[in-house]
């Protein structure tokens, strides 16, 4: 079940901070869809990678604004970004999707880590635009590494502290001063970390997290091996064997069929399609109770108990 599809050209390109490019990118054809703070778009680079980027832009606006980081050890995705992507050049974007989405609270703080500060500046302006309470507490490298500082600085309740100037965030500090407020962070691993265990510790929260990369999911020490099954495309459509050392997006690109995927580690959610009959073993650590009940898998981690299951693919 792949986002909505829509046709983009990259209508503007700037240097946000050291190493941080930002994209203003326009419909081609007709609107883009509205969005709501924490949204994403996958975006297919002309290589055919597909990555995710919060939106960052205003909510209002007619086009969509994202903010890469270049990461020259991850899997090329970032650097074709800051090499390849030009103003009038062409693109697919998927989406938007929300699973990091603004739910309504009577105080807020925002915890960012680098390039995490993406998703957080959409709900940052929501919730001043409501007048409601909230802080942002915004770390990164250094002052150079950090995008966006020119706009936050202009709020009272921002705390911008670059790890050269200050050290590392004092998280468990921070949830201290803001008994019962909605924590949201998003950042690397560590920051994460530090969030989760200050919240657990603390009995402060709700908490809202989102990762840079995925947290692996533990099977249940006594779970069957991984065996062999057959995905089906479609209720009449063919029908591909998916062997016991494979997963079911590899046996379907491998069989010539186009689906979305980016980070095939179950965390981006672009592989999430639609079951039509069969039993799943879930083993991501994304999807909800719900989306699971609606008939929803990742086809990159997750697998079979039944035999068979028929996919909603075109073949």
């Amino acid at each position: 079940m792949s986002a909505e599809l829509h046709l983009v050209r990259v209508a503007g390109r700037s240097n946000l901070a050291d190493g941080v490019v930002g994209l203003t990118l326009e419909p081609v054809d007709g609107a883009l869809p509205r969005w709501t703070p924490g949204a994403h778009i996958d975006l297919v680079l002309p290589s055919g990678i597909v990555r995710q980027y919060s939106l960052c832009g205003p909510l209002t606006s007619d086009s969509y604004e994202i903010a890469v980081l270049r990461e020259p050890k991850s899997r090329g995705g970032s650097e074709e970004v800051h090499k390849s992507l030009r103003p009038g050049m062409e693109l697919k974007i998927h989406g938007p999707r929300n699973r990091f989405a603004l739910e309504r609270a009577d105080d807020y703080l925002f915890i960012a880590g680098g390039i995490g500060i993406t998703p957080l500046l959409p709900m940052i302006e929501a919730v001043d635009g409501l007048g409601l309470s909230w802080r942002l507490v915004y770390g990164g490298r250094s002052r150079a590494t950090m995008a966006f500082l020119d706009i936050l600085e202009l709020y009272e309740n921002v705390v911008v502290l670059p790890q050269d100037e200050y050290g590392l965030i004092d998280v468990a500090g921070e949830l201290a001063d803001r008994p019962g407020a909605a924590v949201y962070a998003c950042g690397p691993t560590p920051l994460i970390d530090a969030v989760q265990a200050a919240v657990a510790f603390s009995g402060a929260g709700p908490l809202h997290v989102e990762r840079f990369v995925s947290v692996p999911v533990e099977l249940d020490a006594g779970a069957p091996p991984a065996s062999a099954f057959e995905v089906q495309l479609g209720a009449d459509g063919p029908v591909v064997a998916v062997a016991d050392d494979q997963s079911i997006l590899d046996a379907l690109l491998g069989a010539g069929v186009d689906v979305l995927f980016s980070c095939e580690e179950g965390t981006c959610g672009s592989c999430q399609t639609r079951v039509l009959a069969g039993e799943v073993d879930h083993r991501d650590g994304l999807l909800t109770e719900q989306e699971r009940a609606d008939g929803d898998m990742l086809i990159c981690v997750s697998r079979c108990t039944s035999g068979r299951l028929v996919l909603d693919v075109t073949a």
